[in-house]
């Protein structure tokens, strides 16, 4: 009998179908605190939870017996991952359940803001009748402009097509043909800021999208455009905002979620072209059940059957699984952030190919890990062996392997092509005794890399002091180099060189050395 503890409300749609599951026992207990779930988590194999259970590195280790946690919902900010992952515990979420209701709200939003919605309720409620004040415009025709194309952002893409509007969006993560399939077009940032009629958010908050919309893109935009963010705070640069909508550089605002919620004493309250909800997203009723049934339906199938649906985190592996392919699964991944490191334009498809001992082991892991190290970094949650796979079919990356026993130069090799719409890259890597990663080539260049810290990987002309060139530019911004290498192709006058340097370049000081008139390209990675 596998027993399942619920210590948040779920709606009764999940509670029954658990009922309903053989060999499958719950309890719900709602309410408690870390010192009240630590006396009883000990008893269960899966713990399902919203937002106000804390599962902490405490509870974790009270849980002996726990193998889930199931968030119904897609915030998992109250659940310890790491510690969860150290003690072999998978997390999970819906991250799905609830992209219609979120969609929906979005266009609601849009709708409001296109017929002065509240001010006409405030209208009328004081006794006015201000039609002509009060004139709108039609969304028909308009530009709308989706910025992140993920699941959500397709939805709206969907809803607003039927609208009869213009759609285009920004996502630089998915492939052209998803796009194309959907009918929607796809611009750069810069185009879909300045073309929009309704700009609607739908990204996830990471490091790469926080006030990602701030004063240049509100400097950009039509003075008749209006902002919609229904996705996360911090997307837009509030202080930005309230200087936009103050000023007439934007005509209207619709918010949900804010940089702190609720957002108590924000200047943005004193305006009236603003229009807020309070982070309703996920607050409907089909919402709800959706959430709390998905998550039933994916506990189950991991107690009954051991696949992960939407988990978050790595399971644990044998240790003799980690001995075979640790060491190959961690080259993977480095090769993968070097490889979207170089890409200019979206991957479509990604090639792992296994040769001599990287052939001997299992080849699906050491492939997934290639694609968490093209995917990392781009998604608020972790992106692992156990939904890489999902996240890269949803971001339109096809994934072949193969693998052979034959030898290329080095007793194991691993290689990744990666296809873009219009070029190709290819990269080799090896381990060096058998644990120390090494990058070995880069297209046609044979070149010798240690694959850590921050990289400077420039293209340039073969002849003599270009090199110097570049290490001027360096010194004279007191960036200190510790290893360079320096690759040539055959039949070509063109060379490449790697610069391991102390710190990351700034985007000017980048473009300081692309002025070089011999160098062709610069490119800085961070491993």
């Amino acid at each position: 009998m596998k027993k399942i503890l619920i210590s948040d409300k779920l709606a009764e749609a999940g509670i029954n179908y658990l009922n309903e599951q053989p060999g499958i026992q719950i309890h719900i207990e709602t309410g408690l605190n870390e010192e009240g779930l630590c006396k009883i988590i000990g008893d269960y194999d899966a713990l399902l939870i919203r937002s106000d259970t804390k599962v902490t590195p405490n509870v974790l280790q009270a849980a002996k017996r726990l193998k889930l946690i199931g968030r119904a919902g897609i915030g998992v900010d109250n659940v310890d991952i790491p510690v969860a992952t150290e003690l072999g515990i998978i997390v999970m979420n819906t991250p799905d359940a609830n992209a219609t209701t979120t969609a929906e709200l979005a266009i609601a939003h849009m709708m409001s803001l296109s017929r002065h919605l509240p001010k006409a309720d405030r209208s009328v409620r004081a006794g006015k009748w201000e039609r002509s004040r009060l004139m709108g415009s039609e969304v028909a025709h308009k530009t709308l402009a989706i910025l992140g194309f993920g699941t959500i952002g397709r939805i709206v893409a969907q809803r607003g097509l039927g609208l009869k509007m213009q759609v285009i969006a920004y996502d630089p993560f998915v492939a052209p043909e998803i796009f194309e399939d959907l009918g929607v077009k796809s611009v750069s940032l810069d185009g879909l800021v300045m073309r929009a009629d309704y700009l609607t958010l739908h990204c996830p908050l990471i490091e790469k999208t926080r006030n990602i919309i701030g004063a240049s893109q509100f400097a950009m935009m039509k003075k008749e455009a209006m902002i919609i963010n229904c996705a996360r705070g911090g997307l837009i640069d509030e202080a930005a905002l309230y200087d936009a909508l103050k000023s007439g550089r934007c005509a209207g605002a619709a918010l949900d979620v804010y940089e702190n919620e609720p957002p108590a004493n924000s200047p943005l309250l004193e305006l009236d072209n603003i229009v807020f909800t309070p982070h309703l997203g996920a607050s409907t009723s089909e919402a709800q059940v959706a959430v709390s049934v998905e998550i039933a339906r994916q506990a189950v199938t991991f107690l009954k059957t051991g696949e992960a649906v939407n988990a978050l985190n790595l399971p644990r592996l044998s240790a003799e699984e980690l001995k075979k392919s640790h060491e190959f699964m961690n080259l993977s991944t480095i090769l993968g952030k070097v490889l979207v490191g170089l890409a200019t334009k979206p991957l479509e498809k990604l090639e792992v190919a296994l040769f001599g001992r990287a052939a001997e082991v299992e080849a699906r892991p050491i492939s997934v890990a290639a694609l968490i190290g093209v995917l990392s970094g781009q998604f608020s949650t972790p992106v692992n062996r156990v939904n890489a796979e999902n996240i890269a079919k949803r971001q339109g990356i096809s994934l072949i392997e193969s693998r052979t026993e034959e030898t290329h130069d080095y007793l194991s090799l691993i290689r990744v092509i990666g296809h873009c719409a219009d070029h190709t890259i290819a990269l080799d890597g090896t381990l060096l005794g058998g644990c120390h990663p090494r990058l070995v080539s880069i297209d046609q260049f044979a070149i010798e890399v240690v694959p850590e810290g921050t990289l400077l990987v420039t293209r340039h002309d073969d002849k003599p002091g270009v090199i110097s060139a570049i290490s001027a530019v360096l010194g004279n911004a007191d960036i200190n180099i510790s290893r360079m290498q320096v690759g040539m192709a055959d039949n070509q006058q063109q060379a490449m060189a790697v610069i391991s340097v102390s710190e990351p370049l700034t985007e000017t000081l980048l473009q300081h050395l692309c002025g070089i008139p011999a160098v062709h390209k610069a490119t800085q990675i961070n491993l």
